[in-house]
């Protein structure tokens, strides 16, 4: 069995899977922000399987990078993270909002955290293969602009949202040829779309789907071989936009990507 890391486990689709996967038998780290919440969960957890909490804050970098240094220490035998945590485009008309690190909120938890807390659990993920990243992503996914990669200007959630969506994707395909043969697979999907989470309730969105519709694709790419380098939607191998399978602009993604993890 495995032993799995699951970022934003307090709610939605997280919780959900790590109940799935404490019961298949494997060693759930449920993340949360909030340490009450973390512990309940873990508690409930517990009563069906094995499960240890992790709090951390995504939206500060620092943080981030403790949680990799925590979770590697605890447990160096890790070989699946689910790069899971993320924040919706906020109520309509919401304004733009900053990360602890001034960093644009949304970037940086969907985009910043999960690339800064895969590079930080790396080393443990390579030394247990075969290792699996799961990037949770969305089938709502629209290009960078490089010249304004925080969306200073013209700002809307919805925008911030998929841009930070469009660059997991990208960066996941390019994360995939850098760890090709090493036996560390990495795959990013589109779950559902618009599962019934506070995410899109917030947006003022009624649900289409719930998080039991979610959780396959999710769990299949955790917990089964299924390659790297693909994006799915659901179960479904399919194509990211197409501007994410560009080179250029995949390099230009990882430069800028450097330059806002420095900060």
């Amino acid at each position: 069995m495995s032993t799995v890391l699951i970022t934003g486990a307090t709610s939605g689709l997280g919780r959900y899977l790590a109940f799935e996967l404490v019961r298949g038998g494997h060693l759930v780290l449920a993340h949360g922000r909030d340490r009450a919440r973390t512990g309940q969960l873990v508690e409930e957890l517990c009563t069906e399987g094995r499960a240890e909490g992790f709090v951390a804050d995504l939206a500060s970098l620092a943080a981030v990078r403790d949680l990799g240094a925590r979770v590697a220490e605890a447990h160096p035998e890790l070989d699946v993270l689910i790069n899971n945590a993320g924040v919706g485009g906020g109520p309509p008309g919401s304004g733009r909002e900053l990360s602890a690190d001034g960093h644009e909120l949304r970037l940086a938890v969907n985009y910043l955290a999960p690339v800064a807390l895969t590079r930080a659990l790396l080393p443990v993920l390579r030394a247990n293969p075969p290792a699996r990243i799961v990037n949770v992503g969305s089938a709502g996914q629209e290009p960078l602009d490089f010249a304004d990669p925080e969306l200073m200007r013209g700002y809307s959630g919805v925008s911030a949202y998929c841009r930070g969506k469009f660059a997991l994707a990208a960066h996941t395909f390019t994360l995939a040829e850098e760890l090709a043969g090493t036996g560390v697979a990495v795959n990013v999907l589109h779950p559902a779309t618009y599962m019934d989470t506070a995410m899109v309730r917030e947006g003022g969105i009624t649900p289409w789907n719930s998080v039991a519709d979610g959780a396959p694709g999710v769990l299949a790419l955790a917990t089964r071989e299924s390659g790297s380098g693909g994006y799915f939607d659901g179960t479904r191998p399919a194509r990211a936009h197409e501007a994410a399978y560009d080179t250029a602009v995949r390099e230009r993604l990882e430069t800028v990507t450097g330059h806002l993890l420095a900060v």
